[in-house]
């Protein structure tokens, strides 16, 4: 899961691990303060954007993919480390495989008051398989995505985010959040984030789950709340003995990060 670039770097971690810990439930805080505070750490000093325009947040609809393709392929996909170290260029599995989760139906977005989306949360519903299912290996017609699903299935199979959560039966996934470069401040990421728990509230569901590929986003989940579970050094990730991927520092590791919600407590 990825998020604007963030240029604090956080002390590094050199081994492959699984943090076998669970906080305790966290209460849901004023994040769209904090997420205001990061934005203006960005935010370019030629914007023009009037800081006071007004936006709502709407659950993103089937009808919105195209628009919504359009935002990330602007400012997400190019700027993405794996992404930019395979050099991926336009890649239609990638934008098949980020508009997946939308059928979910629990994917969010920012519309400023011309309707322009200016910032997105796609969010996907991971449901505890049967014992009888086994694992599908990802594939796709384009090889330089295909090593990034192969990573993905690695991270899957070596860890299972319902053994660290045996009695959770359904978590939210949150794949993708982006905010238009050009509206930063608004505390934007922070209000898509509270609809997003105020979906896990209403369909009782207490933990939301995240992969980092990017430091910056790992580090933007951890000031909203999140912990890692999870940590595979792209150095230890190897195919036939050849390291796979050696993006730019500071993406050193792959991360997930958790965060556990009350569901018991109202929405706000």
């Amino acid at each position: 899961m990825e998020v604007e670039k963030m240029r604090e770097q956080p002390p590094l971690q050199s081994k492959c691990r699984i943090l076998d810990s669970r906080c305790a439930l966290n209460d849901l805080y004023p994040i769209t303060r904090l997420t205001q505070k990061l934005d203006v750490l960005n935010m370019s000093s030629s914007s023009k954007i009037d800081k006071e325009c007004p936006y709502t947040i709407e659950p993103v609809q089937p009808e919105d993919t195209e628009a919504v393709l359009a935002m990330l392929k602007t400012f997400f996909f190019k700027d993405e480390p794996l992404n930019t170290y395979l050099d991926l260029g336009e890649c239609k599995d990638l934008e098949e495989y980020s508009m997946k989760p939308i059928k979910d139906n629990c994917s969010y977005k920012a519309v400023n008051n011309k309707g322009e989306i200016i910032g997105v949360y796609i969010n996907g519903l991971i449901k505890r398989p049967s014992p009888t299912d086994t694992a599908k290996k990802s594939t796709c017609s384009h090889p330089k995505f295909q090593k990034i699903l192969s990573l993905m299935d690695h991270v899957e199979e070596n860890f299972n985010i319902f053994d660290l959560y045996p009695n959770e039966d359904v978590i939210l996934d949150g794949k993708i959040l982006s905010v238009d470069s050009n509206y930063r401040g608004l505390g934007i990421a922070g209000r898509l984030t509270e609809r997003a728990y105020e979906y896990m509230r209403s369909n009782k569901i207490s933990v939301y789950h995240v992969i980092c590929s990017s430091q910056y986003s790992a580090r933007v989940m951890e000031k909203l709340g999140f912990h890692e579970v999870y940590k595979l050094n792209y150095a230890d990730y190897k195919v036939d003995g050849e390291t796979v991927f050696k993006p730019a520092q500071p993406h050193v590791a792959i991360r997930v990060l958790v965060k556990e919600v009350d569901k018991s407590k109202s929405t706000l």
